[in-house]
């Protein structure tokens, strides 16, 4: 293989750098008078290059340079530009490529690298991965400060072949430029833990959540040298949060070096008023919940059955204040409008939690932001949480509603009280908005009342980062409600000071963590064609089988970018837009006496096979794609439109055209 001249510079630089790094001309020079001292006689003392090249063999010098010049490929999400391989293909690993990172001398850095893992029982049986096989994966996810960092996929084994750092910058916010370089007693008050999120990403590309853990990382402050090595022990998530899927070695470094180290002494009391401190404030506020829920009570006996959550279990089953799972959440410029954040929650997979056996109930499991972002799917609240957060960044008034649907199912979505008192709900599952005017039920027959469009039967409590409101109305009915939240009357309301003191960001040491959401890693017009391409060939498979020769009209294929195009804009904004000259070209592409059909269908996946099992099962799909008659032309348009976290709406659009025979 042949590299182009710029590219060989470039590596001759890397290589000379790596050199100058590992001080090897010093070693060669020291080799050299060492061999010439040793082995050759006083008079002639000349050495060839086979002899030098020996001689730095023998002492293992050039194994350093090979080991020291792996080439790491750490390329963030945002980096990628060409299409991503898929993670679960393993094919011999190349040498990865060294990625640089800009170090800022003046800042404090945490060094956290992962060796490898241990005792995943659940894969003792699972065999070493055949170079180019499909096999599971694990990854690991990071959050650490407004940090995020994602590890390389490895092969699902007993002791999975982890080996990755991430540099996590350790820096005072509030104390301005001035504290950069942070010391050690100024770190000990940061009580932010490293949050790990471990995913498994099966052969078909789904993700499922194995374990999530906070990692206390203060402990290397007391470490001889500033490092220290840590066996983390992982449990699992909901109903298996007691029980162990394996051990991470970590490592942990701090950069520079610290000029005084603390005592254990130290750190374990800091740590021990933290516990304390949290443990009280937990504790007041469960008293005050508590007396809270009495007097909502005393109001009407009814109230006992209305859904009324204060409280929702994480992942790991750890009980939380509702309130803390809300933050005003700012996507920078990943998106630009509410409604467009709607549609990037509802487009993130809908999955409840998942129960060990039958009976049908319902798992309790509210996720934390970051367990719910790298899994890529979640139940109806973390949709809700979600969304309640992007809408509170953009400066609306948002707020959860806990309730049901038809059925009594329970349910969570959004709502919003505008300054002039509309009051909208959002549907964070498929992004939809819907406009509430109450019903009177006062009003004699003759008054024509409103007929609610919304799907939402009873509503118990609504909630944001500050505020709790129990519904204290006559009826729970969504329909005859009065968001009249002034009205102590109608809406009971938690103390302000009371959520504050458990649920404001640093309030205690177990607030959960917000991450920042990152920029999508898919490109779009790759995907795209990747889909169609496979689309096709599916497409031609079923016809051969049914006898059929499949004919494809690329033109004709062209033609339905813009109904996609307009789909997901009517489904971002409301607004339908270009329908007239979608129609205009598709007339002039189909000949007098000829018939055109299409179907366009939508998916939040970017699995071809699924999508294509899934339009067989439509008729209408089924009578395009199994077209018999004369001159029948087949076209086919996949457009991928990427969100946030490389979450993805995909449309696809079957058409047909041929020429009617009668």
């Amino acid at each position: 293989m042949s590299l182009p001249p710029e590219k060989a510079s470039e590596l001759k630089q890397i290589i000379h750098q790596q050199l100058l790094k590992m001080d090897v001309h010093g070693r060669i020079r020291e080799v050299l008078a060492e061999t010439i001292r040793e082995e050759l006689a006083p008079e002639h003392q000349q050495l060839s290059t086979e002899d030098l090249i020996k001689a730095l063999r023998q002492r293992g010098i050039i194994d350093d340079v090979i080991k020291e010049l792996k080439f790491v490929t750490d390329v963030t999400e945002n980096e990628r530009t060409s299409a991503p391989k898929p993670s679960t293909h393993f094919v011999e690993r190349e040498p990865p490529v060294l990625k640089k990172t800009n170090i800022d001398p003046t800042r404090r850095y945490l060094y956290l690298q992962v060796l490898g893992g241990k005792a995943f029982l659940e894969h003792l049986q699972e065999p070493e991965p055949l170079p180019g096989q499909i096999c599971s994966t694990f990854t690991l996810c990071l959050h650490f400060r407004n940090q995020r960092f994602r590890s390389k996929p490895v092969p699902c084994a007993c002791e999975p072949d982890f080996h990755d750092g991430f540099l996590l910058e350790v820096h005072k916010e509030s104390l301005g430029d001035g504290s950069k370089m942070v010391d050690a007693t100024t770190m000990l008050s940061i009580c932010d833990p490293v949050h790990i999120v471990l995913i498994k990403t099966d052969t078909f590309g789904e993700t499922t959540l194995v374990a999530s853990y906070f990692l206390e990382w203060r402990s290397v402050l007391a470490a001889e040298n500033g490092i220290t090595n840590v066996a983390v022990e992982l449990l699992g998530v909901g109903t298996e949060s007691k029980v162990s899927v394996g051990v991470l070695n970590i490592r942990l470094e701090m950069y520079p070096q610290l000029s005084k180290t603390l005592s254990p002494e130290v750190t374990n009391t800091q740590f021990g008023l933290e516990r304390q401190k949290t443990a009280e404030k937990e504790r007041l506020f469960l008293v005050y919940a508590k007396q809270w829920w009495r007097e909502y009570l005393q109001i009407r006996p009814t109230h006992n059955s209305r859904l009324v959550k204060i409280f929702a279990q994480d992942e790991n089953g750890v009980n939380h204040p509702v309130c803390s799972y809300i933050r005003p959440l700012r996507a920078g410029r990943l998106l630009d409008t509410p409604r467009q954040a709607a549609r990037f929650v509802s487009v993130l997979g809908y999955e409840r939690a998942p129960v060990i056996g039958g009976g049908g109930g319902k798992q309790e499991q509210w996720c934390t932001l970051l367990a719910f972002l790298c899994r890529n799917k979640g139940d109806c609240e973390d949709h809700a949480n979600l969304l309640c957060s992007l809408l509170l960044g953009f400066g609306l008034e948002a707020f959860v509603c806990v309730g049901t649907k038809a059925k009594g199912v329970p349910h969570t979505w959004v709502m919003t009280c505008g300054t002039d008192g509309a009051i909208i709900f959002w549907e964070s599952l498929t992004g939809h908005r819907y406009v509430h005017r109450p019903i009177n039920p006062d009003d004699p027959p003759i008054v024509q009342q409103p007929k609610p469009l919304y799907p939402y039967r009873t509503i118990g409590c609504i909630f944001n980062h500050q505020k709790f409101f129990g519904n204290c109305q006559p009826s729970d009915a969504v329909e005859v409600c009065v968001f009249d939240l002034h009205d102590e009357s109608k809406w009971k309301p938690m103390s302000g000071e009371a959520i504050k003191s458990v649920c404001s960001p640093g309030a205690t040491s177990s607030v959960l963590p917000f991450p920042p959401l990152c920029a999508s890693s898919v490109d779009a017009a790759v995907a795209s064609n990747e889909i169609e391409l496979q689309l096709r060939i599916l497409v031609s498979e079923h016809r051969k089988d049914l006898g059929l020769s499949t004919v494809w009209d690329d033109h004709l294929s062209y033609l339905l970018s813009p109904a996609l195009a307009a789909y997901e804009l009517e489904r971002t904004t409301s607004v339908s837009a270009g329908n007239e000259e979608f129609q205009d070209a598709v007339r002039r592409a189909v000949p007098d006496g000829h018939t055109f059909k299409g179907f366009p269908i939508h998916f939040v996946y970017r699995n071809a096979r699924r999508a294509f099992a899934t339009c067989l099962r439509s008729p209408f799909c089924e009578e395009i794609i199994c077209c018999r008659g004369d001159q029948v032309r087949l076209a086919v348009r996949v457009r991928v439109f990427t969100y946030p976290e490389s979450a993805c709406a995909v449309w696809i659009m079957f058409a047909c055209k041929y020429r009617s025979v009668l």
